[in-house]
């Protein structure tokens, strides 16, 4: 079943329930509004976690050191030992045919296929002892974008409202925005490993926290988004009156007060017509407001031109950006896809990231780095820069490497980090953790609290149990 169908088939289960009156006459206002929910926003129509009870949020006053965050998620998993954690001394069959060049740090060296990345590890603090157990995809996925262990690791583990939210979304729950802008933003995929991945939106802290989320190309031709968009003829005060009708249906309906569903749809409805009548949101996301120079430097790709956007919504005020690499784990094309480069239908890995993911991330990264550094935005900015897992450091029969979750490198720049920094180390081989293991419950600790979020903060589950967020801070890695 496609993502796609999957929500379909959700949405269309729960009008058995005790909202179907309620979502039939929403149907009829869909069609007079002329609106459509961003993808993500559709799913997992809840709001459990609000109604179960009050969280112990703790904000740690005039301790922030970033505004914002921008969370460049590398699905597939790049290898570390041919991007940042080269190991030209190990034997034949591990170092790879990748020779290391010096970086901008004294006695730093990084792969020869990332020139320009090496001029710039000077903004960067990379962790290089990244550490879990989870060998597929979607468990993996999951641990890196939600910070919290999945209960097995499964290729088939699905989204659940069991599961934890994304970092977005509980930012959204503890520090949400005041400004009139959505605080959490993630495109332009939808990922997935047959099914759909956990992770990427709000679970049980309820659909008002999901991420805005959208799905259109940000390189496309007159890029924009229907969301922000009024139908033909429709005003904004015109709107305004069609959704005060809206709230007559759900007074009737006497729904408002005692579903936590319908007040995540109607949180929905709220922030959809906010957005549409705020021009600091449009102005956001008006791509062609970019100088052409400065659209060539990102290069003229969804992954590019979706960073440069990442740079412009944080640049407005938005808290949490997700930029997704690719929405497939890739390893079939050198054209497009994800870093799950291990030899699928007899390819080569090395080929692959010397023609795409290499150049890729070469142009965008240090595009984005130099950006917000010029604009005086890197050091409340957060760039983060990581995947689910590493690679293998042996080289399999197809002259690839497989999945290698025992020890990676994530990349930190900006937002309150070191920079020129390196901090944990892998063994000689790149196998595991030399010194100082970093788990993902880790790394989501030093995000919250880098954004002023106690990392011991608790939200509630939908059992009404309170939960820590996060793990232990690695506070060797703030400046």
């Amino acid at each position: 079943m496609s993502h796609l169908d999957a929500r379909s088939s959700s949405f269309a289960s729960s009008l058995a329930g005790p909202l179907s009156r309620r979502l039939l006459l929403r149907a009829g206002f869909h069609g007079m509004l002329g609106l459509t929910a961003a993808t993500g926003n559709m799913a997992n129509p809840r709001d459990g976690a609000t109604a179960a009870g009050s969280e112990r949020t703790r904000i740690i006053s005039g301790q922030a050191k970033a505004k914002s965050v921008i969370f460049l998620f590398q699905w597939g998993g790049p290898s570390h030992l041919d991007t940042f954690d080269m190991k030209p001394k190990a034997p034949d069959g591990i170092r790879g045919p990748l020779q290391p060049i010096s970086a901008s740090v004294p006695g730093m060296t990084v792969s020869e296929q990332l020139p320009e990345m090496a001029k710039r590890m000077h903004l960067v603090t990379q962790i290089r002892s990244v550490t879990h157990k989870m060998k597929n995809h979607n468990s993996a996925g999951y641990y890196a974008l939600s910070g919290h262990a999945p209960p097995t690791d499964d290729q088939r583990l699905r989204d659940s409202l069991d599961l934890w939210p994304a970092f977005g979304s509980v930012v959204d729950k503890l520090a949400p925005n005041t400004n009139g802008l959505p605080t959490f933003v993630a495109y332009p995929h939808v990922i997935a490993d047959g099914s759909t991945t956990p992770g990427q939106h709000a679970s049980f802290l309820g659909k008002r926290h999901d991420p805005f989320l959208f799905r259109e190309d940000p390189n496309a031709p007159n890029f924009q988004l229907p969301e922000l968009s009024l139908p033909a003829g429709l005003t904004a005060d015109r709107l305004r009156r069609r959704r005060e009708m809206q709230r007559w249906v759900d007074g009737q309906t006497r729904l408002l007060e005692q579903s936590a569903e319908a007040r995540g749809f109607d949180d929905y409805y709220g922030r959809a017509l906010g957005m549409l009548t705020t021009d600091e949101v449009r102005r956001a996301f008006d791509l062609a407001a970019e100088p052409a120079e400065v659209r060539e430097r990102y290069g003229r790709t969804t992954y590019g031109q979706g960073c440069l956007l990442a740079r412009r919504l944080v640049e407005a005020g938005v808290k949490f950006v997700t930029v997704y690499f690719a929405d497939s784990i890739g390893g079939r094309s050198t054209e497009s896809g994800g870093w799950d480069t291990h030899g699928f239908d007899n390819t080569r890995m090395f080929p692959i990231v010397a023609k795409y993911h290499h150049p890729l991330t070469d142009r965008t990264l240090p595009a984005l780095l130099d950006d917000l550094e010029q604009r005086g935005l890197l050091d409340e900015t957060l760039v983060v820069w990581m995947g689910e897992f590493g690679r293998t450091p042996k080289i399999n029969a197809n002259a690839s490497r497989d999945h290698w979750p025992d020890c990676y490198t994530v990349l930190l720049a900006g937002g309150g980090v070191k920079r020129g920094f390196v901090y944990g180390a892998s063994d000689a081989h790149g196998m595991y953790p030399d010194e100082h293991p970093v788990r993902p419950e880790d790394l989501a600790a030093t995000i919250y609290q880098l954004l002023g979020i106690d990392p011991h903060t608790e939200v509630r589950d939908r059992l009404n149990r309170p939960l820590a967020i996060a793990g232990r801070t690695v506070t060797e890695v703030i400046a």
